[in-house]
C-alpha cells in the first residue's frame, strides 16, 4: 500500500529523494533549479485559478501548467466529460480508436478556418514534428525555416539544447528573424528551390526575451512566399491555440496556414495534441507513418470536446483578455509607485514582464520569488498564462503579492 504521508512530504525532502532516482533530480521545463530560491518543485492540486504545493502554500496561478490549463483547474464541465468517459462501458486505450476521435476531428475542422482534416498525438513536439514530416512528404523537399530563438519542441531537429544530437539532425534547418521579411527572403534564397516549410509561432514568445506581436503584413508576406514557392506555411499554435482566438491564432489577421500544430490548451490539461491541415497536404499526411501507443486514447478526446464547447460558451478568450488587461494595469501602476521601469509585452492572455535595468534577470528573480512567498505564482523568464477561471478577486489578490515583489526589488536594487 502507498504511504500517503511519504508522498506528501515537503518539497525539500522530495527533491533529495528525486536526486537519487531521477537524473539531475528533475529535467526539462519542470526543473525548478532554473527558478529563484523558494519556488516549489512539487505541487499537489489546483482548483480554478489557484494551486497548492506539497507544503500547503496557496498561489494564484499565472503559469497554468505552462499553458494547458485554459479554463481553470478542475473545470466542472471537463471533469464531467472525463468521469463519463472513464465510467461504465467506455474504454480509454483500446485496440482501436473510439468513435469520439471522429467527433473531435469534425469539431476542430468546424472551429478552425484553415482545417480540412485533423490527426492526433500526445504533445507539442509530436505535432510540430508531424507538420514538418507532412510538409516534406508533400513537397518532396528538405529545407525547413524557423525563427531565431523560437521553440518548436524537444525533438533532435528542433531542441534548443542540442546535447546528444548530431549536426545531421538539423542539417536542413535554417533561420530567419521574426517580423523581418528581408531575413526570410534571404533564407528562402539559400534554400535554392529545396524549401519544404516555414514554421512560425503566432507571436514571438521566446523565453528570456520581451515578447513581440506579429506584424500582420509580415504574416501575409509569409503566406505569399509559401504560395509562390509551393512550401508549407506551418503555424505552431501549441502554446497559443485557444488563447489568442477561438480558432486558429492567425484567423483574426486573415492569414491561413497550410498546417498547424496544437497541444497545451486543447483539452484543459488532459494529454492530447493535434495537427490540422488543408486539403493540399492531405495526401502527404496519408503517406507518412506516425503513431503512438497512447495517441488514440479516448478520454483526452472527450475532455477536448468539452473544453472546446466551454471555451465557446464562456467566450473565454475575451474573458482572459480582460483579466490580463486588469493585471497589466495594476502592475504598471505598482511599478511606477515604486520608481521602477518595467516592460510588459505579449498579448494580455499570455503576458510577460521584464525590468529595464535587468541584465541577467536578477530583479525578475527577486520579484517573482517575493511574489510567490505572498501567494502569486509568476515566472521570471517564461511568458505567463491567464485562464478562464481568473476573476477580478484573483487579480486583486495577486496584485497584493506583486506589490510586495516590487517593494523587494526597490529595496535590493534601488529605483530606475
Amino acid at each position: 500500500m502507498t504511504d500517503v504521508s511519504r508522498i506528501l512530504s515537503n518539497d525539500t525532502s522530495l527533491r533529495e529523494r528525486a536526486r537519487v532516482v531521477i537524473p539531475g533530480g528533475m529535467y526539462g521545463h519542470q526543473n525548478a533549479r532554473s527558478l529563484p530560491e523558494g519556488f516549489p518543485q512539487f505541487l499537489t492540486h489546483g482548483e480554478g485559478a489557484r494551486i497548492w504545493d506539497v507544503d500547503g502554500n496557496e498561489y494564484v496561478d499565472f503559469l497554468c501548467s505552462y499553458g494547458p490549463i485554459v479554463l481553470g483547474h478542475h473545470d466542472r464541465r471537463v471533469d464531467a466529460a472525463f468521469r463519463a468517459a472513464t465510467e461504465g462501458t467506455r474504454a480509454d486505450c483500446q485496440n482501436g480508436p473510439s468513435p469520439v476521435m471522429v467527433d473531435l476531428a469534425e469539431r476542430l475542422v468546424e472551429v478552425v478556418d484553415h482545417a480540412d482534416w485533423a490527426m492526433f498525438a500526445k504533445n507539442g513536439t509530436d505535432a510540430t514534428t508531424m507538420c514538418v514530416t507532412i510538409a516534406r512528404a508533400t513537397t518532396g523537399r528538405r529545407r525547413v525555416l524557423v525563427a531565431e530563438g523560437a521553440y518548436h519542441g524537444a525533438a533532435p531537429w528542433c531542441t534548443p539544447l542540442p546535447t546528444g544530437t548530431t549536426p545531421e539532425d538539423r542539417a536542413h534547418l535554417d533561420r530567419f528573424r521574426y517580423n523581418d521579411l528581408e531575413s526570410v527572403e534571404a533564407a528562402v534564397a539559400r534554400a535554392d528551390g529545396d524549401l519544404a516549410a516555414i514554421v512560425v509561432s503566432p507571436f514571438r514568445h521566446d523565453a528570456r526575451f520581451d515578447q513581440e506581436l506579429v506584424d500582420p503584413a509580415w504574416a501575409a508576406a509569409l503566406r505569399r512566399i509559401c504560395d509562390d514557392t509551393g512550401a508549407a506555411l506551418v503555424l505552431d499554435d501549441v502554446r497559443c491555440g485557444f488563447r489568442l482566438a477561438f480558432g486558429g491564432s492567425w484567423e483574426p489577421i486573415g492569414v491561413r496556414p497550410d498546417l498547424s500544430a496544437w497541444s497545451k490548451a486543447i483539452a484543459n490539461g488532459h494529454p492530447l495534441a493535434a495537427v490540422l491541415g488543408n486539403d493540399r497536404f492531405r495526401d502527404g499526411a496519408e503517406r507518412i507513418y506516425v503513431t503512438g501507443s497512447f495517441w488514440f486514447a479516448a478520454v483526452p478526446m472527450f475532455a477536448s470536446l468539452a473544453t472546446i464547447d466551454a471555451l465557446e460558451e464562456d467566450d473565454a478568450v475575451v474573458h482572459m483578455e480582460r483579466m490580463g488587461m486588469l493585471l497589466r494595469a495594476g502592475l504598471a501602476e505598482q511599478a511606477a509607485s515604486h520608481g521602477l521601469t518595467i516592460v510588459q509585452s505579449g498579448p494580455p492572455q499570455m503576458p510577460f514582464l521584464t525590468f529595464s535595468a535587468d541584465t541577467a534577470f536578477e530583479r525578475a528573480n527577486v520579484f517573482t520569488a517575493t511574489a510567490a512567498r505572498h501567494g502569486a505564482y509568476l515566472h521570471p523568464w517564461h511568458n505567463w498564462f491567464l485562464c478562464g477561471a481568473h476573476t477580478p478577486d484573483d487579480i486583486a489578490d495577486a496584485l497584493v503579492a506583486t506589490d510586495a515583489g516590487f517593494a523587494a526589488v526597490r529595496a535590493a536594487f534601488g529605483g530606475d
